[in-house]
């Protein structure tokens, strides 16, 4: 593959994480969270620290949201 086919922009890297899980409810239910974020790296960062950075927002906002769903099933 020559180096032409490669297009260098000044753009930054997008990233994008997306993650799910499965809440068994009981009686044959369950619910499905899912959650995705697409950012861009911020200057200085690398393309590991920007994807670092992306998860760990999303696994923190989807364990709050799966807490919460847990909260709301034991309430019913």
């Amino acid at each position: 593959m020559s180096d032409s086919n490669y297009v260098v922009t000044n753009e930054p890297t997008k990233v994008s994480v997306t993650l799910g899980y499965t809440l068994n409810l009981g009686n044959f239910q369950s619910l499905r969270l899912d959650l995705g974020v697409v950012d861009s790296s911020r200057n200085g960062e690398t393309v590991d620290q920007s994807f670092e950075r992306v998860y760990k927002f999303v696994e923190d906002k989807l364990t709050a949201k799966i807490l919460e769903a847990q909260s709301e099933a034991e309430e019913k």
